[in-house]
């Protein structure tokens, strides 16, 4: 065989090789694997069918993963990764159900989202009180994914003239979600509007609030339900509460921190505080509902100050999530423990 033909020969055995590299990274794509990290960090965005849900989303970063769907607008789970479960609340009953914008019912996924606040003048600006505003509740959203970040999308809500936009990141090697909620004036008239930010999650061992030094001044908290939560207490800059199976409960208070307390994992979820700023409910920037039986739910809630909002305006909030495994037999000194950190 000459020189010529041999090279000739290796020539198409690379072309060969090289179109089998590129059907199987197609195919793959095709499969569901739509970005990896480094193979170090063992992290991926991938397409899957979550509880009936086509086209949701698992990120990881080797350490937690967050499932998120689309389809009801919804960061659904987060859970270390290998595990088919995580703190937050999932509504069983509605796998694979649709959201109806035109409903009068709210429909309960779990999970955690966003809705304008304050509630009080969603009356006023959507002509009903309840469900939620259509386009940060009620309608499906765009997904785009940007390296290892994925971005919900919502439609335009036809009554706030606000499309919701936010980015849920993970941090490398970290137990740790962040979500960046934008909200994006883009028709209507003027509205104050402030980013309500909600997570549902499941029945607690106890739940805390680390309050601010400007901590409601008396009794460090607004009273949202006509009795206290149960077991509630307020010591120093700690709030701690249960779950009251037989009534549901609601309180606000200061707070940049709160903290769910699980049998085996403990899930904390920061937002920063603005000096100054004009907060909703009474000046509450930290709320916690309980749910009763026997949808055993609580809704850590975490909001920014009100701002005034023109065509064109922009205002966001971050949010942190970290997810760590229980060390202590008693939440108090998990707690003390976490503050100490």
């Amino acid at each position: 065989m000459s020189l010529k033909t041999e090279c000739r020969g290796f020539r198409n055995l690379l072309l060969i090789a090289l179109a089998c590299v590129v059907a199987n990274t197609r195919a793959a794509a095709e499969n569901g694997m739509l970005a990896k990290a480094a193979p170090e960090q063992h992290g991926f965005v991938m397409r899957i069918d979550y509880q009936g849900w086509p086209d949701s989303i698992v990120l990881s970063n080797g350490v937690v993963e967050a499932v998120i769907v689309p389809a009801i607008g919804r960061v659904m789970q987060l859970r270390f990764a290998g595990e088919q479960e995580g703190p937050f609340w999932e509504n069983d009953k509605l796998r694979r159900t649709k959201p109806d914008a035109d409903s009068t019912e709210w429909a309960n996924f779990g999970g955690d989202k966003a809705w304008p606040a304050p509630q009080a003048n969603w009356l006023q600006i959507i002509s009903r009180g309840w469900p939620p505003p259509a386009g940060f509740d009620g309608m499906p959203m765009e997904a785009v994914v940007e390296g290892a970040a994925v971005i919900l999308v919502s439609p335009v809500d036809p009554g706030f003239g606000i499309r919701v936009r936010r980015r849920i990141e993970l941090q490398p090697g970290l137990p740790v979600m962040t979500t960046t909620t934008r909200y994006e004036k883009i028709s209507g008239p003027p509205v104050e509007v402030g980013v309500w930010v909600i997570t549902q999650v499941k029945d607690p061992v106890a739940v805390f609030a680390i309050l601010s030094e400007t901590a409601h001044s008396g009794a460090g908290y607004v009273r949202q339900s006509d009795e206290l939560p149960a077991h509630f207490k307020l010591e120093d800059n700690l709030m701690a509460l249960t779950r009251d199976p037989k009534k549901n409960h609601k309180i606000g208070t200061m707070a940049g921190t709160l903290v769910w307390v699980g049998r085996t994992e403990l899930l904390r979820i920061d937002s920063a505080l603005v000096p100054g700023g004009k907060y909703p409910d009474d000046g509450s920037s930290a709320e916690i509902y309980t749910n009763l039986d026997p949808l055993a739910y609580v809704e850590l809630e975490l909001l920014g100050p009100l701002a005034p909002m023109v065509v064109g305006d922009k205002i966001e909030r971050l949010s942190t999530y970290t997810l760590k495994h229980r060390t202590r037999n008693d939440p108090a000194a998990e707690i003390k423990k976490l503050l100490e950190r």
